[in-house]
């Protein structure tokens, strides 16, 4: 059993899903610093290709095709990073009740020895105690 308490986040991991993978994948590059880059770069680009337009506007400001494109992003993405949030949330609960079951163990472990060391205490006073009344008075 102590093997199973080491190895839970493999186990979850290997009983996942092949849309929960995905959805994983997709909330981790989303949440990425290189896509948030890659996405500012090329939203600036858009913009400033579709200002300057030396040979057609594809997308003339207001920008609606760029609107519509970040919606459908945004509309499409949502459900695969709540997919992951949801997974993430249950897999912080059962780290939690591991946690504690964890914690529980070790309480009851520290009490025993807590015990015993009572214990060995009182077998350390109780033989001092025998010695010295054997102990020839003075």
């Amino acid at each position: 059993m102590a093997t199973t308490r080491k190895n839970w986040h493999a186990e979850h991991a290997a009983k996942l899903t092949a849309g929960q993978r995905v959805a994983d994948t997709v909330a981790a590059t989303m949440g990425s610093w290189s896509f948030i880059i890659t996405q500012s770069v090329i939203l600036t680009l858009w913009i400033a290709l579709n200002v300057v337009a030396w040979i057609e506007h594809w997308d003339p400001y207001p920008f609606i095709l760029l609107n519509l494109a970040l919606s459908f992003q945004a509309a499409y993405a949502a459900p695969f990073i709540m997919i992951s949030q949801n997974r993430q949330a249950e897999r912080d609960r059962h780290q939690a009740d591991e946690d504690f079951r964890t914690n529980v163990e070790a309480e009851r472990r520290i009490e025993d020895l807590q015990k015993r060391l009572a214990e060995i205490e009182m077998t350390k006073l109780n033989r001092i105690i025998e010695l010295l009344e054997k102990r020839p008075a003075r």
